[in-house]
């Protein structure tokens, strides 16, 4: 049996380039790469779906790692306080 062939962001986001860009056909494209035509056409689709993210990550990004952040230093504080309480504890054993 063959192992699957795992692709780089990089290389995927150039391929989806050219199946947008026209110039080829994705029968071309997945030939040039040898790649799946549906290959191709499920990448270029991802990019598309995905290419207003681009203009509204920003803002969303920043208050969606601001709130990871706040949750992951709660967390923090918390396992702190049980260490705290649980090395009181040994110490009276």
């Amino acid at each position: 049996m063959s192992k699957r062939r795992t692709h780089s962001p990089e290389f995927k986001a150039r391929v989806a380039m050219e199946a947008i860009s026209g110039r080829k056909t994705i029968q071309e494209i997945a030939a040039d790469h040898a790649i799946h035509p549906i290959q191709v056409s499920q990448w270029k689709r991802q990019l598309l779906d995905g290419a207003s993210e681009l203009f509204t990550r920003g803002k969303q990004s920043k208050d969606k790692g601001q709130a990871k952040e706040a949750e992951l230093f709660q967390q923090i504080g918390k396992l702190q306080m049980e260490l705290e309480w649980l090395k009181k504890k040994s110490q009276l054993l």
